[in-house]
């Protein structure tokens, strides 16, 4: 009764890589500084332990991948490229780096801010596993504070945490919108109070933390939604108003899916965003990265709105004077 394959050891399977990626065995054995006989030996060895031919050296004299050997090629990537990322991952975690970061973000965040830190954390830390959720409201702090998530990026609190710390990076503007045909776009500009007459989509606060509390309410009948995306959706089909993300509308209001509306309460739509994490249990090199860079594209942004707003002023002042 045959006891199966047997199991072929690291050297082994990285020896039958390199012959396989240079196409001989002395290019293999130069490569990896061995006789061209240790490398023979050490190929017969694994497919004897294997039972199968990986390569066919009797049809041409470069050794060729026979149909097995291809198979176990790519079994053989797989289990090096797996032992490549636990020694990394286990050098990491000897020089004090995380192996996983647990990330909320509130869902009001600009995509492209998101986009940017992630995008740009996976090359800085490639062993570093990263869980992501999306919450919105008070949900992203209680999340933190339940220790479901390491670090978080949330709006501003109207009550006070204890053994959080808070970290500025920066706003996101929220705007009023509807369909082109709601009665308050067509409008245009809208009388204090009009938007108590019309349905108001409000996005729903699931924390205890800052339940109840409302913040830019203004219609006296409102939808509750949980999910940002169903607001958006239902704002373009015309049912109902409501607060947006300026980043998350902005092509919408550009293609005429949505209008950006005139109304007299509303004054400044800037909603502060933190980086949050628990003053117990501080955050490590990699949790550190994410929030410095989220700091950094805030003060890009600043810097960029103030060279616009420079910008808008020297052309303003370059104009003839019956022209301003």
């Amino acid at each position: 009764m045959s006891s199966g394959p047997g199991a072929p050891t690291l050297d082994q399977l990285r020896v039958f890589l390199t012959v396989a990626e240079v196409g001989s065995f002395a290019g293999a054995a130069r490569k990896l500084g061995r006789a061209t006989s240790v490398i023979s030996y050490s190929i017969a060895n694994l497919e004897t332990q294997l039972g199968v031919s990986l390569f066919d050296r009797k049809l041409t004299r470069k050794p060729e991948l026979t149909e097995a050997g291809r198979t176990v090629l790519s079994e053989a990537r797989t289990i090096t490229n797996g032992v490549s990322e636990l020694r990394a991952k286990v050098r990491g975690l000897l020089q004090g780096l995380e192996a996983e970061i647990h990330l909320v973000l509130d869902v009001l965040l600009p995509a492209s801010r998101v986009i940017d830190a992630l995008k740009a954390f996976r090359v800085e830390f490639p062993t570093v596993s990263l869980r992501l959720y999306m919450e919105a409201l008070g949900a992203v702090t209680q999340m933190v504070l339940n220790r479901t998530a390491t670090i978080g990026i949330c709006g501003p609190l109207d009550v006070e945490v204890a053994g959080l710390e808070r970290i500025g990076v920066g706003s996101v503007e929220l705007i009023p919108v509807a369909a082109p045909e709601h009665p308050l776009a067509r409008a245009g500009r809208n009388a204090p109070g009009a938007g108590r007459d019309h349905t108001q989509l409000v996005l729903t606060d699931r924390s205890q933390l800052t339940h109840g509390q409302d913040r830019g309410v203004i219609g006296t009948q409102t939808w509750r939604l949980a999910d940002l995306g169903s607001k958006h959706m239902l704002l373009k089909e015309g049912i109902g108003w409501g607060f947006m993300p300026e980043p998350m509308v902005r092509e919408d209001i550009e293609t005429g899916r949505l209008v950006r509306l005139d109304m007299r309460e509303y004054k400044d739509g800037f909603m502060r965003l933190h980086a949050i994490y628990r003053t117990d249990t501080p955050p490590g090199p990699a949790s550190s990265w994410l929030i410095a860079r989220f700091e950094a594209q805030a003060a890009g942004a600043t810097v960029a709105n103030q060279r616009s707003s420079h910008s808008r002023s020297a052309r303003s002042a370059q104009r003839p004077a019956s022209a301003q």
